[in-house]
């Protein structure tokens, strides 16, 4: 039995227990659980039985503001094949994929891929370093 089916099973019980007694306050009381918490796996085992007392989390799969996946996708194959920089990669997607896209957005997506730095050996980096002698 899983974390998911033991917290089910103890929201089944505290159900049971007011049915079996009658008094919601008295239930919540002895097992320490908040009355709004309460009607709340009520309702919700009313409206989808067993599966509406599994816990979900409480924050979104993908936050509201973040990039589409889609263009985070274009950026890590830019990088990956062509190994370009993150103000080339805003020009390349501006003028051939018509998206605008702030270079400090590449940078962060660049940055959570553990992408920031180009490693060894890569054409860019040679150069960069020719560049310096």
């Amino acid at each position: 039995m899983n974390k998911d089916q033991r917290e089910v099973q103890r929201k089944l019980r505290i159900l049971q227990h007011a049915e079996e007694i009658g008094s919601v306050v008295k239930t919540c009381r002895y097992f320490g659980i908040s009355r709004s918490g309460f009607y709340r796996w009520r309702d919700a085992y009313a409206k989808n039985g067993e599966a509406g007392l599994i816990n979900r989390p409480s924050i979104p799969k993908q936050h509201y503001n973040r990039t589409p996946v889609e263009i985070e996708e274009k950026v890590l194959h830019l990088r990956r094949k062509y190994h370009l920089g993150p103000i080339r990669i805003v020009w390349y997607m501006q003028r051939y994929h018509d998206i605008n896209i702030a270079s400090a957005t590449v940078s962060r997506i660049l940055k959570r891929n553990g992408m920031s730095r180009l490693p060894r050996g890569t054409l860019a980096s040679q150069s960069s370093y020719k560049a310096l002698q």
